[in-house]
Formats: C-alpha cells, sequence, structure tokens
C-alpha cells in the first residue's frame, strides 16, 4: 500500500483530503484544531467503512473535493485499522489523492501524558498497565506508520510547535496569512471593548469634533482624515505604533494566535479612532497580513443618526 500511496501524494491536490491517525496520546486532538484553523473540515472517529460515502458526498462532479477534509482516526475503534488500510488502498486506486498524517512520541511521554491525564488508554484492557497499552497500539500501527506520507514525533513538542509544524506542511499561505485581524474603532462613551487583545486610546490627538466644519463628518470622510492624519502628533504617533506592531505582530504568528482583534478608540468613535484604524488596517495589509477593518460606533455618531432620521422611510420618533 505504501507505493500506492506515496504515488497519490504527488497529485497537486493531496492536501485536500488527509488522514490524521498515530499513538494515543500523541497530539491528534491539537493536530485537528489546527487543521480546522486551515480550513479544513474535520471529522473524528469516523467509521473506515464510511469513507466512501464520505467521498462521494464531498467530491464535486469533476472528481475534485469541494472543500478539505480531514479525518482523524484513532484506537478507540480496534477494528478501525485493519479496514483503514483497505480504504486507503481502494481510495488511491480510484487515483484519488489523499494524504496521512502519523502522529508518534516515544513511549515515556506517552506513559506520563497518560498519568498526568489520568484517562484509560483505549487499548488498556482489565489487568494491563498503560505501558501495556501503548504497545499494543503500536503493534497495531506499525504498517500504516511506515506507509504514511509523513510522521510528526511529538515527543519535545509544545502544542504551539506541532500547529507550527502542520502549517508548514498544509498551509497554501505565508505563515503570517494564518493570522486573521480585526481592527475596529470605538467610542469610548458608548463603553470600553471587552473582546479586544490590543486596545489603542488615541483621544490624546486634538479633536475634529470641535470644528464645526468637520463636526458632523466621520473619519472616513477627506478633510476630517486629513485633519486628522497630517497633525506633527498624529505623525509620531504612527510612527511609534507602527514600530510596536512590528514588534509584536510577528510574536502573534510565531505563538500560533489565529484571531487577533485590535481597537482604535476616541470620545465618539466617530472621528479620530475611524480614521486612525483605517490607517493601521491599510499598515497591516502591506505587512502581508488578513486584516478587516469595522467601526462599532460609527451608527451611533450624531451625524450618521440624522442621515438615518432624514431619509424617505425613516420612522420618525413619535
Amino acid at each position: 500500500m505504501g507505493g500506492d500511496m506515496n504515488a497519490s501524494f504527488q497529485q497537486d491536490d493531496a492536501n485536500d483530503l488527509v488522514f490524521v491517525t498515530g499513538m494515543s496520546g500523541a497530539g491528534r486532538t491539537e493536530a485537528m484544531h489546527s487543521f480546522e484553523d486551515l480550513g479544513y473540515f474535520c471529522i473524528d472517529n469516523l467509521p473506515a467503512s464510511l469513507i466512501p460515502n464520505l467521498l462521494d458526498t464531498a467530491r464535486g462532479a469533476d472528481g475534485h473535493m469541494t472543500r478539505k477534509l480531514a479525518v482523524v482516526c484513532d484506537a478507540r475503534n480496534k477494528a478501525f485499522f485493519a479496514d483503514l488500510q483497505g480504504e486507503l488502498k481502494k481510495i488511491a486506486d480510484r487515483g484519488i489523492p489523499f494524504r496521512v498524517v502519523f502522529l508518534d512520541a516515544g513511549d515515556d511521554k506517552l506513559v506520563a501524558r497518560y498519568k498526568a491525564s489520568r484517562r484509560k488508554h483505549p487499548l488498556c484492557e482489565e489487568g494491563m498497565t498503560i505501558a501495556q497499552g501503548i504497545a499494543a497500539e503500536r503493534a497495531l500501527l506499525f504498517d500504516l506508520r511506515n506507509a504514511a506520507h509523513d510522521v510528526i514525533d511529538t515527543t519535545d513538542m509544545l502544542p504551539m510547535q506541532l500547529r507550527t509544524r502542520i502549517r508548514e506542511l498544509f498551509s497554501e499561505n505565508e505563515e503570517r496569512e494564518g493570522l486573521a485581524v480585526t481592527v475596529y474603532s470605538f467610542g469610548f462613551k458608548h463603553g470600553a471593548p471587552l473582546d479586544a487583545d490590543i486596545v489603542i486610546d488615541v483621544r490624546f490627538l486634538p479633536n475634529p469634533y470641535y470644528d464645526p466644519a468637520l463636526r458632523s463628518l466621520t473619519g472616513l470622510d477627506v478633510p476630517v482624515r486629513d485633519f486628522v492624519m497630517y497633525r506633527d502628533e498624529t505623525v509620531e504617533f504612527l510612527k511609534r505604533w507602527r514600530e510596536l506592531l512590528d514588534v509584536v505582530m510577528p510574536g502573534y504568528v510565531k505563538e500560533g494566535k489565529q484571531q487577533l482583534a485590535i481597537a482604535v478608540g476616541c470620545t465618539g468613535g466617530q472621528h479620530r479612532s475611524v480614521a486612525l484604524a483605517e490607517s493601521t488596517g491599510d499598515y497591516l495589509k502591506t505587512r502581508g497580513y488578513r486584516v478587516s477593518v469595522t467601526h462599532r460606533d460609527l451608527p451611533l455618531a450624531e451625524s450618521v443618526r440624522c442621515a438615518l432620521d432624514e431619509t424617505p422611510n425613516s420612522k420618525k420618533d413619535e
């Protein structure tokens, strides 16, 4: 089976169908979370007999996968692995590309992990020790390990390092593109954000609200944006702010963070924070990050409420 499996690995879309298996305690749950973060639809402990039905459902008319799948297989069903090898051979014979990832670790480490978790090893029968259960599982998986496309030894790995390794093998994007960044503006008078990882307060900058010509505008309008962005205080702030982002953002990527929220706040969430949230988002995009920019409290701004009140179909307060 190993030759057929390796032949299928050569095809470009082999990464669209991944079987994740290996020793119990070697990190399959962490691996499944990593694949979920990469956009895979993950199925845990699917019976081998149902794999053909799954593939028939997941493949389009052109024979290609309509979405990426990661099937996690473990020893909870002892008969699974004998059936699995036969099903993988059938998949290879059908010319469907796939990839098998085998997670392994040293026996001493696996014993220590099971003792720490206080969970029963799935192959431990009455009267068996953890070490005996591990030995039985290793014998059961011997052929599958030899046929796997990727063997990852997690003996000395932290969960973050396993996630990084899986991204290296299966991510189609640059590493920093795996971090989804949301930048949003807000107004402190409407409440401080609860979900932000980084909060920056820009109320120290001059406020366009006190200019009658700018009061009814927002940070999305050119006059307000120019008022905020071209002041000496803002130029100096942006220089230091971007230097800080250049330090912390690679650190978040290295730590395996998948989502990051940056909140930029001013008094009302209408002028300064809006302009600077847009600027922050634009800068991070130039650095290769996936960024979305939103404005939490802009609908609450006085100018926006007035505009809505003046629309033909709007309801006036009674």
